[in-house]
C-alpha cells in the first residue's frame, strides 16, 4: 500500500516586515478561549517565511505553509498573497 503523503500545515497572517532577503516576518493572529474565565483573548505569534520572488511588501494578507528548515529559524514558506496592501 502506498503511504498517504502528509499534507502541510497552513495559516493566514499579515506582513509586519520584508527588510530581508527571501525572507519575510509574518504575524498570525488568533483567539482562544481563557481556560478558568471563558473570556476571549487574542494571541498572536510571528513566523518567518521564504519568500522566494520577494514579491511580499508590508500590512500584505498571505498564507504560508509549514516547510522543512531552511535555516534556524525559517521553517515556513509563502503559498500566496490573500490580499495586497493598500498604497497610499
Amino acid at each position: 500500500m502506498a503511504e498517504a503523503e502528509k499534507l502541510a500545515r497552513t495559516l493566514t497572517g499579515k506582513v509586519v516586515s520584508d527588510k530581508m532577503d527571501k525572507t519575510i516576518t509574518v504575524q498570525i493572529v488568533r483567539r482562544v478561549k481563557h481556560p478558568v474565565y471563558g473570556k476571549y483573548v487574542i494571541k498572536s505569534s510571528k513566523v518567518h517565511a521564504h519568500d522566494e520572488e520577494n514579491q511580499c511588501r508590508q500590512g500584505d494578507l498571505v498564507t504560508v505553509a509549514e516547510h522543512r528548515p531552511m535555516s534556524k529559524t525559517k521553517t515556513w514558506t509563502l503559498v500566496k498573497i490573500e490580499e495586497r496592501a493598500v498604497e497610499v
